[in-house]
C-alpha cells in the first residue's frame, strides 16, 4: 500500500500521545498490582498455578516477569511501553485489514480509529497494561491471517488471544466465518483447529493440566455466577457500553446512516457495508465474551475495539470525503477528552495504597511476609513485601468481587479447597503483619470467623490508616499474657 511508512509514523505518534497518561500514575488498577506482585513471586522461585495463582492464562504474568527481569521490578514503565507496542501492532494490523478490503483511505481510518477507541473508557480501564491490551493484537492477527487464507497462522493467533485472556477465544467465530466464506474445506479447518489447540495444550502440559484447567476454567464457578447480583452488574454494563459508544459515536452515527441509506445501494450497485459479515460476527462475539461472569469491568469492553474500528472504517468509506473527515475529527476530539480525563483522574485509591504500603514497611522488615486482606494487591508490590499466601486478594476466599458487589460473599462461597490451603499457609509461614483492607465491605475480617479467630489468638491491632486495620503478630511472651482471651485493642 502506498504511503504505508507515513501511516505507520502517524500511528506511532498517536499511540504514544494517547497513552501518555499511563506514565503519570502507578498503578492504574488492581490488575497491574496483581501482575506486578505475581512477577516478583515468580522471580523468587514461585510456580505458576501452584504457589502463584490467578484465574488468568499465563501469557501476561510471564510478560511482566520478563520485563522485570530485563529492566528491574521497581517501576511499571517497561510494561507500559509494551502496552504501547501492543496497541500499535493492533492498529497496524487493523489498517492492513481495512486497506486490503476497501483501499488506502479505509486503512488510515481503521488504524487511527483503533488507536482512538483504545482510550474510550475510564482511564483505569484503558491506560493500565493489563490482559485485554495484550490480547487485542492477537485477535486482530487471527482475522488478518484468515483474510489471507493463512489458516494455521489464524489458529495460532487465536491461541495467543486465549493464552492472554480466555475470552480472546471469541475471535474464533469470525475466523470460522471467513473460512466458510472462502469455502476453504476441511483441511483449512483442521489447520485452524490445530493451530488454536496445540499452544493451549502445550501450556497446560507445562503447568500441570489439572492445575491449569482448574485455575483458568473449572475453579471459578461461584465467581462467574450472577446469582443475587441485582442491578449492579447491569449498571456497570450500561456504563461500559455507554462510554465506548460515546468514544465511537461519530462512527456509530455513520454506521447507522449508511446501513439505512438507499442512495448508497443505487449508486454503488451493492448493499452498504458489503463484505462486513465477519466483522459483525466478531463484534457480536466480543460483546458476548464481555458478558462472561457478569462482572462487566470497563476493560472487558476493550475487546469490542477492533471490529468497531473496522466497521467504522467501512461506514466512512460510504460517506463523502468531507463527511468522513468531520466524523474522524470528531472521533479525535473525543479521544482527546478521554486522554485529558486520564491526566486528571482521581488518585484516591493509589494514594491509599501508597499510605498502606508505607505503614506496612514501618512495621516489617524486607524478609517478613505480610497478608493484605483486601482487593488491592498492589500494596504488596508498593511495599516490597512478599505475600504470606498464594491468594493475593480476599476474593478467592470469600467470592467478593467489585464487579458484582456483596452478594454471595463469605467463607462458604470460596473456591473449593481454598480455606484448608490458606490455613496451612498461615500455620507454616505466619505473616508478620495482617492488614484488613476491606474498609467496611462485607468480606471484612470480623465477618470471616476463621480469620477472626486466628487474629484473636496470634495478633494485636496496632494501627488504623484510612479505615484499614493493621494487626502485628504477637511475641510468645505477649501471647501467654493474653491467654485468658483478652480482647484485641481498639
Amino acid at each position: 500500500m502506498a504511503n504505508w511508512t507515513r501511516l505507520v509514523t502517524v500511528l506511532v505518534a498517536l499511540t504514544v500521545l494517547t497513552r501518555l497518561p499511563s506514565f503519570a500514575r502507578t498503578p492504574w488498577n488492581p490488575d497491574e498490582g496483581y501482575l506486578a506482585t505475581q512477577a516478583r513471586q515468580l522471580a523468587e522461585g514461585g510456580v505458576l498455578y501452584d504457589t502463584v495463582v490467578d484465574r488468568k492464562p499465563p501469557f501476561v504474568p510471564l510478560l511482566y516477569r520478563g520485563a522485570f527481569a530485563l529492566f528491574g521490578d521497581d517501576s511499571l514503565w517497561p510494561v507500559r511501553v509494551a502496552a504501547i507496542v501492543a496497541v500499535l501492532v493492533g492498529a497496524m494490523l487493523a489498517a492492513s485489514l481495512a486497506g486490503r478490503r476497501w483501499g488506502e483511505r479505509a486503512a488510515w481510518t481503521a488504524g487511527v480509529c483503533y488507536v482512538f477507541l483504545t482510550v474510550g473508557l475510564k482511564p483505569e480501564d484503558t491506560q493500565a497494561a493489563t490482559f485485554e491490551v495484550f490480547m487485542l493484537p492477537w485477535t486482530v492477527a487471527a482475522v488478518w491471517c484468515a483474510q489471507r487464507a493463512r489458516w494455521l497462522g489464524a489458529g495460532l493467533a487465536v491461541a495467543g488471544a486465549v493464552l492472554s485472556k480466555q475470552t480472546g477465544g471469541a475471535v474464533l467465530l469470525p475466523v470460522l466465518a471467513l473460512l466458510w466464506q472462502a469455502r476453504a474445506g476441511w483441511g483449512a479447518g483442521f489447520r485452524v483447529g490445530a493451530g488454536a489447540a496445540l499452544p493451549v495444550v502445550s501450556a497446560a502440559l507445562a503447568f500441570d493440566p489439572g492445575r491449569f484447567l482448574y485455575w483458568i476454567a473449572t475453579g471459578s464457578g461461584s465467581y462467574l455466577s450472577a446469582d443475587g447480583a441485582g442491578f449492579k452488574p447491569l449498571l456497570r454494563a450500561l456504563a461500559g457500553v455507554g462510554l465506548l459508544t460515546l468514544a465511537a459515536l461519530p462512527l456509530v452515527v455513520a454506521l447507522v446512516r449508511v446501513a439505512r441509506s438507499r442512495t448508497a445501494v443505487r449508486s454503488a450497485g451493492r448493499a452498504p457495508l458489503d463484505g462486513t459479515a465477519d466483522l459483525w460476527i466478531w463484534l457480536a462475539a466480543s460483546l458476548g465474551a464481555a458478558t462472561v461472569g457478569f462482572q462487566f469491568f470497563g476493560h472487558y469492553f476493550l475487546q469490542l475495539v477492533p471490529p468497531l474500528a473496522l466497521l467504522g472504517a467501512a461506514a466512512l468509506q460510504e460517506l463523502t470525503a468531507r463527511a468522513a473527515t468531520v466524523a474522524l475529527a470528531a472521533t479525535a476530539f473525543l479521544a482527546c477528552v478521554f486522554v485529558g480525563w486520564g491526566f486528571t483522574d482521581s488518585r484516591t485509591e493509589v494514594d491509599h495504597a501508597r499510605r498502606m504500603a508505607d505503614t506496612v514497611r514501618s512495621y516489617t522488615d524486607r524478609k517478613d511476609r505480610v497478608l493484605l486482606w483486601g482487593m488491592h494487591p498492589e500494596g504488596y508490590w508498593l511495599a516490597k513485601r512478599s505475600p504470606a499466601s498464594r491468594y493475593l486478594t480476599a476474593g478467592f476466599l470469600t467470592n467478593f468481587s467489585g464487579g458484582r458487589g456483596e452478594t454471595r460473599v463469605g467463607e462458604r462461597y470460596a473456591m473449593e479447597g481454598a480455606w484448608p490451603h490458606f490455613e496451612r499457609e498461615l500455620r507454616r509461614r505466619p505473616p508478620e503483619l495482617i492488614v484488613d483492607d476491606s474498609r467496611g465491605k462485607g468480606y471484612g475480617v470480623q465477618q470471616i470467623p476463621t480469620l477472626r479467630r486466628h487474629l484473636a489468638r496470634h495478633y494485636e491491632k496496632v494501627a488504623t490508616i484510612d479505615g484499614s486495620s493493621f494487626y502485628l503478630r504477637t511475641r510468645p511472651e505477649i501471647r501467654s499474657s493474653r491467654a485468658g482471651g483478652a480482647p484485641l485493642p481498639r
